[in-house]
């Protein structure tokens, strides 16, 4: 989940040339006290709740682009704590991070259709307030030997795997091979992709263990 140009910079790779920069947060509506609940492991999540009340009230008046803008908000703050959250358990994590996705998915269609943006939205707002953790599907998948997946059979965050691969090639100046994969990983990521960006981030990552 996110769309946004990753925070940590990474290095410039001489394939690629990307360059990175920080988001501001943007200040959210606080939800009313009576309304703040603790979800179970994650903690209280009424401030991504509040910014979901608001895109669905931006969305019933039927501006999908200033409810997609609304939401936006939503992402930045979901990925400025994903690693503590997802740390603190994942599959509810991961529950969440699914429902958020299928709503950016539904307000960023070429056409959004207010429907499915209603429906995705409310299935959002519920995951929210409870969420259920995702049943695991099965072993965790590797490429090139590199786990790609959570138990539940989930992508890892394509943040998380980048930032590996950045430790992992440190100071020094990356293979032309590796630094191809990065780019390619780094762009696959911006477009949502954390199939494909781990799968490219794994073999890079395969490559320098190789080297």
């Amino acid at each position: 989940m996110r769309n946004f140009l990753l925070s940590a910079v990474l290095i410039t790779v001489p394939v690629a040339g990307f360059t990175l920069v920080d988001l501001a947060l943007p200040p959210s509506s606080a939800a009313p006290a009576d309304q703040v609940h603790a979800s179970p492991g994650l903690g209280d999540l009424s401030d991504y709740e509040a910014i979901v009340a608001d895109t669905q009230k931006i969305a019933a008046t039927g501006d999908l682009s200033a409810a997609e803008t609304r939401i936006t908000d939503l992402e930045t703050l979901w990925d400025d704590n994903a690693g503590r959250l997802r740390k603190a358990a994942p599959n509810a994590w991961g529950a969440v991070d699914e429902a958020a996705d299928a709503a950016f998915s539904a307000l960023r269609a070429d056409t959004p259709d207010a429907a499915q943006v209603e429906k995705a939205l409310t299935a959002l707002m519920t995951t929210l307030k409870a969420p259920t953790p995702l049943v695991a599907s099965g072993p965790v998948r590797t490429v090139a030997g590199i786990p790609v997946t959570d138990e539940a059979g989930r992508p890892l965050p394509c943040e998380t795997m980048l930032s590996d691969l950045r430790d992992g090639i440190g100071k020094a100046t990356p293979p032309n091979a590796v630094a191809d994969l990065q780019a390619k990983a780094l762009e696959r990521c911006n477009a949502d992709d954390d199939a494909r960006a781990d799968a490219f981030s794994a073999q890079a990552l395969s490559l320098l263990v190789k080297g």
